[in-house]
């Protein structure tokens, strides 16, 4: 821990207010991405070597949640599985975070690969693992740095209670009646079950006869500068993990848009706020599933009165989300897997294609 606090250190007296930008690495950085924003280039997508990949997920909620307000943001990509140049579109920057004491030359392939394709990248090297320190000193400077530049608050999340709002109405509904409020589904195609338009309304219809033309469809509505946002509020297993991932990189190659993925609820606290505050292009796909167990939630601690269970407080939460995305004007599809969810996954992923 004294080693990690050092490196912190020595980034922070680097970072100081008294050295000039152009030796400053926080200003610089900074100055990079909301230059690389304001240019049409907002997909930040990281790239680190395997030891490095939670930071990932430490790097995505600053950045989202500071960035993606009044109408702009910056997209932060993380975990995406690695694509050929021609699969990203020329809204994309890449980060490398590389591990000097542990490389994996197929990521500096890739990396030089993008460079080489014309995409900006920004190479930040780590001697060990105790660099770590210094980078999380290093992206609050510049995420502070490039809200300043980009002319947003970057300290607050003024979107981020919608989805909180929308919930907690929806409990108290559930609370009251009994159950969740009815959704009409817009398709039911074998044992996926396809939603479109607000929480308990009349159902919206979707194009298409089948699931995969649902998806296809949605997706095809996609604006120039668009990103897909998958929002799974499933259990993280590996073979689902593996699922997702297929998904993921299924879409990115048959749009060429940056794709991200997200576990419920835990997204609404990373990048709930970008999602609600930028300048809504994102595509957004929920995909929920049938609980194999559920857990009854206490009224009270040590109480046996239960008015609710962790089931559907879950999908409370996601159609509290869907809802607040809709009063934001944005676009929003759920598939309700049922059972197989990796089979699910894996019908969506074979729908889609590769441009020629």
């Amino acid at each position: 821990m004294p080693r990690l606090l050092d490196r912190a250190l020595r980034m922070a007296c680097a970072c100081e207010p008294s050295v000039a930008a152009g030796a400053n690495p926080g200003a610089q950085l900074g100055a990079m991405l909301a230059t690389l924003a304001q240019a049409g280039r907002d997909k930040a997508t990281f790239i680190t070597t395997s030891l490095l990949g939670t930071f990932g997920d430490w790097v995505e909620q600053l950045i989202a949640e500071s960035s993606g307000k009044e109408g702009q943001g910056i997209l932060p990509v993380i975990r995406e599985p690695l694509g050929l140049a021609e699969v990203h579109g020329d809204d994309r920057f890449f980060v490398y975070l590389r591990l000097d004491e542990q490389p994996e030359e197929d990521q500096d392939e890739f990396v030089q690969s993008f460079e080489d394709a014309g995409f900006p990248v920004i190479r930040l090297p780590l001697h060990d693992l105790y660099d770590l320190g210094g980078q999380f000193f290093l992206w609050e400077i510049a995420t502070a740095v490039a809200g300043h530049l980009l002319g947003i608050n970057p300290f607050n999340q003024p979107n981020v209670e919608a989805a909180k709002a929308r919930t907690r109405e929806t409990v108290e509904a559930c609370i009251q009646t009994g159950s969740l409020p009815k959704e009409i589904p817009a398709l039911v195609d074998g044992g996926i079950i396809v939603y479109s338009g607000p929480p308990g309304g009349t159902g919206s219809s979707v194009s298409g006869d089948s699931a995969e033309e649902a998806l296809t469809t949605f997706i095809d509505q996609a604006r120039p500068g668009a990103y897909i946002s998958l929002q799974a509020y499933l259990q993280p297993t590996v073979e689902v993990e593996g699922a997702l991932r297929s998904l993921s990189a299924r879409l990115r190659d048959a749009t060429r848009l940056a794709t991200t993925m997200g576990y419920g609820p835990r997204y609404l606290h990373s990048t709930g706020q970008l999602h609600k505050g930028d300048a809504g292009r994102g595509l957004f796909i929920q995909i929920t599933a049938d609980d194999p167990r559920d857990v009854l939630i206490p009224d009270e601690a040590g109480s046996p009165d239960s008015s609710i269970t962790f089931g559907t407080l879950k999908i409370a939460q996601a159609l509290g989300d869907r809802q607040a995305l809709l009063d934001s004007g944005r676009q929003v599809i759920r598939f309700h897997l049922g059972a197989d969810v990796v089979d699910g996954l894996n019908r969506l992923s074979e729908a889609l294609q590769s441009p020629n």
